[in-house]
């Protein structure tokens, strides 16, 4: 059974869904909803590094339509309660449809802004939030109520990319221009393509513990929904980089069919950035 409130008393701040540095449209939610399924292996293996049980409660920020709530519901249950919050109305309503189809027991989702949540402290024995610090131009302000959630010697734990080095080999150009296009296009907010490096060190500035880190490249082979999410990605931010003038729709549409073609050639190797796994725990006297 799915519950859903109106917020826990905190409705979503006029901006907060402004500052997601990839915007609202059908297709990024359709993205996200693909990202659920491509990155359950890396949740699944987060998860179990913390170790949540039957009984507990776990939070998951910036949800989007489904983020890692049947993975965080199959860990608590029985007994356990999963929240699922968002800034996005429409992604929120998404994730409490997802919740229910899939019938996730003790999961409401909620829409709140992730730096200013208006839930109790101390509320959650797992804080997670994934792919949201990167869009967040001061991810401190949200690992600081990440911390705030998480119950003393409660767990805080983050899912976020480091853009910097990815591969396209064979190279083409198109690829280069399609990588310069979203690096300007997602820049445009302040927020950081390489904060996954940071987040140990980030982690250790909130006052966390026993931080630990897991980083890896992953290599997609043809036909993988993830092979194209440089492309996806753009096409999210398109909007914006016509308006910027970084590129006109041709342009676009032209390095977007030569990156797709180049991918669904099963001979070219694509890795389209690391990929780091981060958490700690909140010390017992805070």
């Amino acid at each position: 059974m799915t519950v859903t409130t109106p917020g826990a008393g905190a409705s979503a701040s006029p901006d907060a869904a402004a500052v997601y540095a990839l915007g609202s449209s059908a297709g990024e939610s359709a993205r996200l909803q693909r990202q659920a399924e491509e990155l359950w292996p890396e949740a699944a293996m987060l998860l179990g590094h913390i170790g949540l049980k039957p009984g507990q409660g776990a939070i998951d920020l910036g949800c989007g339509p489904a983020g890692i709530l049947e993975l965080l519901a199959a860990a608590v249950s029985p007994g356990g309660r999963v929240v699922g919050l968002d800034a996005d109305p429409a992604h929120a309503a998404m994730a409490r449809e997802h919740a229910a189809r899939r019938g996730l027991a003790g999961v409401e989702v909620i829409e709140a802004d992730a730096r200013r949540t208006g839930l109790a402290a101390g509320s959650f024995d797992l804080v997670h939030a994934r792919t949201l610090l990167v869009n967040i131009p001061e991810p401190a302000e949200v690992l600081a109520e990440m911390v705030r959630l998480a119950r003393p010697g409660g767990w805080v734990a983050s899912q976020e990319p480091d853009a910097e080095h990815a591969v396209c080999y064979p190279a083409l150009p198109a690829w280069t221009r399609l990588r310069e296009l979203f690096q300007a296009g997602f820049g445009r907010t302040g927020a950081d393509l390489l904060i996954g490096r940071r987040m140990a060190e980030l982690y250790r500035q909130a006052g966390l513990r026993e931080v630990q880190v897991q980083a890896w490249a992953r290599a997609y082979p043809a036909g993988h929904t993830r092979r194209t999410v440089l492309a996806d990605l753009v096409c999210s931010l398109r909007p914006m980089i016509v308006e910027l003038g970084l590129a006109d729709e041709r342009e676009l549409t032209e390095v977007d069919q030569a990156v797709r073609a180049h991918l669904a050639d099963p001979r070219t190797v694509m890795v389209p950035h690391l990929w780091f796994s981060v958490w700690g725990r909140k010390p017992t006297g805070r």
